[in-house]
């Protein structure tokens, strides 16, 4: 604000609007909006809200026109001395560069403190961006840890799957053998109760048997005796040894294993 504007500001606290029309004006050089001005005046006795100075004189307050007409600038001053118009306009002058140093001084005091509350607001925002980089480091620690956890969990569960799809084929496998000893074993039973004596047909059954024995099995058309043996010596070597703990299928303890399966 220079001493070149024509305008005025309220100097009412809240108010701090452009001066036009009629404003009130105090002995203690403050200047108030028509409308804080007739509120705050209107009281008895009359407190100016700027600085709380007592106004009880008879000219303490006045209401003036901002814009006069060209009348009473005609008349206002007629007829007084030159060192009295001159002693007014001095004072006028006062009161308006009173008015503008304090306008000044109000800007600079709003600068100084909306300059602090930035600088305290970016001190707070620093704190804050290095406290969210302590977080955003930690968490990117703690990703990274959980990365390599992961990792080492989906080494462990390929290990397990691989481990598990062999136990699965060495199930299949012996479940296999398995089924195949079963069945043998099953029709070497109905080919014994075949071949059991019976009054009148002793050696017809013997010679049915012996004719029978070489072809019992489909799948070991030549397996007899010795065929026993090399079949049950390629079961150890498969691994069905824990499986399997007897000689030959013809044996009681074989049986007994077939019947308990």
């Amino acid at each position: 604000m220079s001493v070149c504007d024509d305008t005025l500001l309220c100097n009412f606290a809240k108010c701090r609007t452009k001066l036009s029309g009629f404003a009130w004006v105090t002995a203690c050089s403050h200047v108030f909006c028509d409308q804080h001005g007739s509120g705050e005046f209107s009281r008895s006795p009359a407190i100016c809200p700027a600085c709380s100075s007592a106004l009880s004189g008879k000219l303490d307050i006045v209401r003036t026109e901002l814009s006069p007409s060209e009348e009473y600038k005609a008349m206002v001053l007629a007829g007084l001395r030159p060192d009295i118009v001159l002693d007014i306009s001095t004072r006028a002058l006062a009161f308006w560069s009173y008015q503008v140093h304090q306008e000044r001084m109000y800007q600079e005091y709003s600068l100084s403190r909306a300059e602090s509350q930035l600088k305290q607001m970016e001190k707070v925002l620093t704190q804050q961006n290095q406290s969210r980089e302590l977080e955003l480091t930690a968490m990117r620690g703690e990703i990274n840890s959980l990365k390599k956890v992961m990792e080492e969990y989906k080494r462990k569960y390929s290990e397990v799957s691989e481990r598990l799809m062999e136990r699965n084929r060495q199930y299949q496998k012996l479940q296999g053998l398995y089924d195949s000893l079963r069945l043998r074993n099953m029709v070497v039973g109905v080919g014994e109760r075949d071949t059991l004596p019976q009054p009148g047909h002793h050696n017809y059954k013997i010679g049915a048997a012996q004719q029978a024995t070489p072809n019992i099995s489909p799948q070991f058309p030549s397996m007899g005796h010795d065929g026993d043996s090399r079949f049950f010596s390629c079961l150890e070597t498969d691994g069905a040894k824990t499986f399997f703990q007897f000689s030959s299928p013809t044996t009681e303890r074989g049986r007994s294993f077939i019947k308990k399966h």
